[in-house]
């Protein structure tokens, strides 16, 4: 069988979630099957693997069409594989003529919703009317769609009802429990500018509306004033979320000591010792499909405290890895808490909870690799992404 996965990122262009996934899926699937990668960028060199940059003809135009211009160069090399799998929205048009052009099987899945992050209009201005529209002809047509969480199914369905439910399987992201390991390294968290000798809340995400970062850097002013605040948060989507996190970040760093804000992209033995160097890892999304940064930190012995919301209550057992935080959210798409200064009151809470109880915290956080081990693993996301192929050829 010889499967064409789609995707935006994969090495050295991931940035987020959707390309770990991608990356981590294709390393499982290629001892089984012919899996041939069709990605956005540069790609790096490896036997099945083609780039594809943006046309140069589209150089000025609106991210969407560029986007559109490289989904179109793609569909046409996909001919003569058993089954095309795109990942994410912007790679979806191109599993979807691929599905037309060459009548190929077409599975796509869902990292995130369009409907469910309208702040993207922020970025994006008309083009995320393009790609909602891209988004929603491709999921309506697909053969078969993956949802990476039971939370992410429910909302494929809600936001596009015509969907046959009975073509939505969930198979979760996976992590890599070899490279994800807890590293006892001092001397490089201290590089960084972190005192490993004292506690530690650490938060890793890009700088974007759903990832909660404003709702954190407001609980962080609630903590004990020993406890450390560690940022790897950078790639902003607007400069006006980058400004409004960089003055919470100011009139932080001005009341409390341990602040620290990291902006690039640490490589992953780095942020294995500044997890391990932490006392509880902080999801404080308003929107998580699933949340890989979780499984992350679950796999280098971390407990959780994240937002119930989305798939993150099926990887964070509530009072077992980790803790939930309640949150009641507007129905609008975007996620908003209804009474944010609450959100923000009982995130503070669940942390200070975590970080005073280190010997709990610490018991949370090897029974987070547990549970790592047993769900998250890639070769059980590999064999059920098989499942979904062979039931389609």
């Amino acid at each position: 069988m010889r499967v064409d996965v789609i995707t935006k990122e994969y090495p050295p262009n991931v940035y987020g979630g959707a390309g770990v996934h991608a990356t981590e899926l294709v390393k499982a699937l290629r001892p089984s099957i012919d899996v041939r990668v069709r990605a956005f960028g540069n790609a790096v060199e490896e036997d099945g693997t083609t780039g594809y940059p943006d046309l140069a003809e589209l150089s000025h135009a609106n991210p969407a069409l560029k986007t559109l211009g490289v989904d179109v160069a793609i569909a046409q090399d996909v001919e003569g594989a058993d089954v095309v799998h795109s990942h994410t929205w912007y790679a979806n048009a191109a599993g979807q003529l691929a599905q037309m052009l060459h009548g190929i099987p077409h599975v796509l899945t869902a990292h995130s919703l369009e409907p469910l992050r309208p702040w993207k209009a922020e970025q994006l201005g008309g083009g995320y009317r393009v790609s909602s529209w891209i988004e929603k002809q491709a999921y309506e047509t697909a053969d078969a769609v993956i949802a990476v969480s039971e939370g992410m199914r429910r909302d494929i369905l809600r936001s596009y009802p015509s969907i046959d439910e009975s073509k939505v399987s969930v198979v979760y992201n996976g992590i890599d429990l070899e490279g994800w390991r807890r590293l006892d390294e001092p001397e490089i968290v201290r590089s960084l500018g972190i005192d490993p000798d004292r506690p530690a809340v650490v938060f890793v995400g890009r700088i974007t509306r759903q990832k909660g970062l404003p709702y954190l850097l407001r609980a962080a002013a609630l903590l004990p004033p020993e406890v450390q605040l560690i940022l790897c948060a950078g790639a902003p989507d607007t400069p006006e979320i980058m400004r409004e996190v960089t003055g919470l970040v100011e009139e932080l760093q001005e009341s409390r000591t341990g602040v620290v804000w990291i902006e690039r992209i640490l490589p992953r033995d780095e942020l294995c010792a500044v997890l391990s160097a932490s006392t509880v890892f902080v999801c404080p999304s308003v929107y998580e499909p699933l949340g890989i940064v979780n499984l992350e930190a679950m796999a280098c012995g971390l407990p959780v405290v994240g937002t119930a919301t989305g798939g993150i209550p099926e990887v964070v057992a509530d009072g077992f890895t980790g803790h939930l935080v309640p949150i009641e959210q507007a129905d609008d798409g975007t996620g908003t808490p209804l009474d944010p200064e609450r959100f923000v009151r009982d995130l503070a809470d669940k942390l200070i909870e975590t970080v005073q109880d280190p010997g709990l915290a610490a018991l949370m956080g090897r029974a987070g690799r547990a549970r790592a081990e047993q769900d998250f693993s890639w070769s059980n996301i590999a064999d059920r992404t098989l499942e979904v192929y062979r039931s389609l050829v």
